[in-house]
């Protein structure tokens, strides 16, 4: 296995109170695989990322409990300096706001040329034709005349594929793309989703997709993963989870794809909002909001229940979702 998190919990100390971001959540992902983390804003996709690549915020966050391994290797117990060597060589981000995670008053191609001058140690002429190489890979046209250009002279398509292009540049074994295409167009959205799918197959990198949109992953995700509350409440395979889902919640984000077969009828919306993470509900997280939910579930937490040997649910009435 790449990437092994087990058991990992993560807590924000506010004003408010404790905040618990994430409670719990294991996952694993291969060379060569794709897992799609998904679920709502504050549902815990970001923060999980976030503490795997090592760029919590800390204080406030804090990681309380569980593992994290990539190549075997345990993450937590690093040094800072080594965490650094695994990042940018080892796994890499793409964050889902690029003009904002590139510097604005430095060029693309000094902010690319910058991995290989410090990581590699490579002139600053050499690290130029590299950044114009990677460039050219994430088919920016006119690489070498754009190479001096500042992040906002790009479109937020290609401002994308820049940030594509740092992810790829130390050659990692996994990248953690975190809502890629927010914002963009979806003729855009596309075109971003079949690069990263094809560098996946050509360099064989693990992928972990953060994303809300289910549209998004049908065609490029191995595994998914969702997530509510800071917990992971349903894995399958892709095509487990399109065909039978196995969670209320799973089938209520299904239900709220815009479809064809659909059309005049008015879209699905679940009911309600996410809990607050300092106010996380007792029992099933999700029982306010579920249409399923019966006395056990607003007092007893559901285990990840296993309903096949390569898929959970972390719903009580699992076999009744399947059925319905």
């Amino acid at each position: 296995m790449l990437l092994e998190v087990r058991d990992l919990h993560v807590e924000f100390r506010t004003r408010d109170g404790v905040a618990h971001a994430v409670n719990g959540v294991t996952y694993g992902v291969d060379a060569g695989e794709t897992l799609a983390v998904l679920g709502e804003s504050g549902s815990g996709k970001s923060v999980t990322a976030q503490a795997v690549m090592g760029i919590l915020d800390a204080p406030p966050g804090r990681i309380t409990a569980g593992e994290i391994r990539f190549r075997d290797e345990e993450l937590l117990t690093l040094k800072e300096e080594e965490r650094r060597r695994v990042r940018g060589a080892g796994m890499a981000m793409i964050f889902q706001d690029a003009l904002s995670a590139l510097n604005p008053v430095l060029t693309v191609g000094d902010q690319l040329g910058e991995m290989f001058t410090v990581h590699r140690g490579m002139s600053r002429g050499k690290a130029r034709a590299e950044a114009v190489r990677l460039m050219d890979r994430v088919r920016i046209p006119a690489a070498a005349q754009r190479v001096g250009d500042y992040p906002h002279q790009f479109s937020g398509g290609m401002r994308q594929r820049i940030m594509i292009a740092m992810a790829l540049a130390l050659g990692p074994d996994l990248i953690i793309a975190d809502e890629p295409t927010t914002a963009l167009d979806v003729t855009v959205q596309a075109q971003v989703m079949d690069l990263l799918a094809e560098l996946q197959r050509e360099y064989d990198m693990g992928l972990v997709l953060i994303t809300h949109d289910l549209g998004v992953v049908a065609d490029v995700a191995d595994r998914i993963a969702v997530m509510y509350a800071g917990r992971i409440v349903e894995s399958a395979p892709v095509h487990d989870i399109y065909k039978h889902p196995a969670h209320p919640y799973t089938k209520g984000l299904l239900d709220s794809i815009p479809r064809l077969d659909r059309k005049g009828r008015e879209l699905y919306a679940i009911k309600g909002l996410p809990p607050g993470l300092t106010r996380i509900p007792p029992g099933c997280a999700f029982h306010p909001r579920c249409p399923m939910a019966r006395d056990v579930c607003r007092t007893d937490v559901p285990p990840l229940y296993e309903v096949s040997g390569d898929r959970g649910s972390a719903c009580h009435f699992w076999r009744e979702c399947l059925d319905g």
